[in-house]
């Protein structure tokens, strides 16, 4: 939750009252751009939950996607340890960059920030209309429906333990087979509604659930 004023502890006088900014993606933890922000643009962020900057050629604040309508939703923020910069994780509607990227920085992607652009791609295979000659294998797993893919969770599932049990030692057998399983597992998520970043936060409060009672993972 966002801290009222927290802007207040920031350092604005040290860079000539702008402070460099970090955008991160909140869900895939892809780093999407780098702006600058003033204090007033800060205040407006957290007014609007917007992310706003100040644009240092247009000498002026501006609120990203206010012509292209990519804006960036804030989720929360925090400084570093000198109170100087800024990592601002959002979520983005839409392309960050003006070339219609994802990232600014494409196709620098970090390799979890890939699990969350495949959980895209076959969540976008969700409401496609099936055709037996040129759907996806994801679009006809959706089409075999809930049960038929719950099976297939089981099956990678057993398949997995077995590669792990067996007796060749083949590393690669195992990653195939825990691979087709988490895939098998995102098509299960989003096939009921759901992601991984749920998975996440729950493990994430669990952990800390865990740290309480001092019997960490």
């Amino acid at each position: 939750m966002l801290i009222t004023n927290k802007h207040q502890q920031l350092n604005w006088t040290k860079n000539h009252g702008l402070i460099p900014a970090i955008v991160q993606h909140a869900r895939s933890g892809e780093v999407l751009m780098l702006g600058h922000m003033s204090k007033e643009s800060m205040i407006k962020t957290e007014q609007t939950k917007h992310v706003t900057f100040f644009s240092r050629s247009k000498n002026r604040l501006w609120t990203k996607g206010e012509t292209s309508g990519n804006t960036l939703k804030l989720i929360n923020w925090h400084s570093d340890c000198d109170h100087d910069t800024l990592l601002i994780f959002v979520v983005p509607h839409g392309p960050t960059c003006h070339n219609k990227t994802s990232s600014c920085f494409h196709p620098g992607i970090a390799d979890l920030s890939f699990l969350y652009q495949l959980e895209k791609i076959i969540s976008s295979k969700k409401n496609i209309p099936f055709h037996p000659n040129n759907s996806s294998y994801t679009s006809r797993l959706y089409a075999s429906g809930i049960k038929r893919i719950a099976q297939k969770v089981g099956e990678e599932g057993l398949e997995t333990a077995l590669a792990a049990l067996s007796d060749r030692n083949n590393t690669k057998e195992l990653i195939n087979e825990a691979s087709d399983l988490i895939y098998h597992l995102l098509v299960l998520l989003q096939s009921k509604s759901s992601n991984f970043d749920a998975i996440i936060q729950e493990l994430k409060t669990r952990h800390h659930d865990s740290k309480q009672i001092k019997n960490d993972i």
